[in-house]
């Protein structure tokens, strides 16, 4: 896998690693142990996940908009019937639902601007500053951010690099107003919509890279689970880590086998090539218990 020097940009854009910070803030008394991925170096320009401290331990976790760069570069068609429809938006009448839904259209919007669905895009950011403005988390998400979106449509890296920009300041805000609970469930919205749509493309394709990252999400979902569990005091969030529980027991079926080897660097052209590799062992039945049991979690959220 090539990996330009143009594209670090890339690395902050929709789901920056702001967002994915959520997990610094720990947690105790896990039931669950998190499972780091394999303790090897990172290459720091390896675009395809976010490096992530857990108390103290380093993770690798996927961005949502890493993934459907990589969905759409299997050949898959676009695809709105796997998105929440940002007029969904008007129904969502609690914090938690809010929140995850948050988190859910931030994974959209990286979706439909992947495939340079610009319109679709506005619609899904607009549906992002009404349920930040009701959760009290407006931040960047003002007029001023959405009509800078609008003047940009058409133009994929400058709407990438915006909506990056409206989430690290939409972090910001969380963190200075202790609002860190509502950060982890938009975190897992995201992480729960980006898993829907890669058990989505693995049902019909058994593209090997497709199949890789769904097997990473087997060491992200135990951190996952790590972080929402100082929440689990409240009800709702309760019931969503029961569900993750039992996605986390389907998961131990997956076998991730990491080979790693040095990255080598090209000086002259600023390339770096990527050459660590995973082989995930999954089979039929266990990925549609998967695909089965996170598409229910998902409906749950977004109905």
């Amino acid at each position: 896998m090539m990996v330009s020097s143009t594209f670090p940009k890339l690395r902050t854009i929709v789901w920056s690693a702001a967002i994915v910070s959520f997990f610094l803030a720990g947690c105790d008394g896990c039931d669950r142990d998190p499972k780091p991925t394999p303790d090897v170096p990172v290459p720091t320009n390896d675009t395809n996940n976010q490096v992530v401290s857990v108390g103290g331990a380093l993770f690798s976790i996927p961005s949502p908009v890493q993934t459907s760069m990589l969905i759409k570069e299997t050949g898959a068609k676009y695809n709105n019937g796997m998105l929440n429809s940002a007029k969904n938006s008007e129904k969502y009448t609690t914090k938690y639902k809010k929140a995850l839904n948050v988190g859910v259209y931030g994974a959209d919007v990286g979706y439909v601007t992947i495939y340079d669905n610009s319109q679709d895009a506005l619609g899904y950011l607009k549906s992002i500053r009404k349920l930040s403005d009701e959760l009290g988390i407006l931040g960047a998400f003002d007029e001023k951010t959405i009509n800078r979106f609008q003047e940009n449509l058409g133009k994929r890296d400058s709407m990438l690099s915006m909506v990056g920009d409206a989430y690290r300041a939409s972090d910001a805000f969380l963190k200075d107003n202790d609002k860190r609970d509502l950060g982890v469930l938009i975190l897992a919205g995201g992480w729960i919509e980006t898993l829907y749509f890669t058990t989505t493309i693995a049902q019909g394709s058994n593209n090997p890279r497709v199949m890789e990252r769904l097997g990473e999400q087997k060491y992200t979902l135990d951190n996952l689970i790590k972080a929402l569990n100082p929440y689990r005091g409240q009800e709702e969030v309760k019931v969503l880590l029961d569900q993750l529980y039992e996605l986390a027991y389907d998961f131990d079926a997956v076998s991730v086998e990491y080979t790693y080897v040095k990255p080598t660097t090209d000086e002259a052209n600023k390339v770096t090539t990527i050459n660590s590799s995973s082989k995930v062992t999954i089979t039929k039945e266990h990925l549609k218990a998967i695909s089965d049991k996170i598409a229910a979690i998902r409906n749950s959220i977004v109905g």
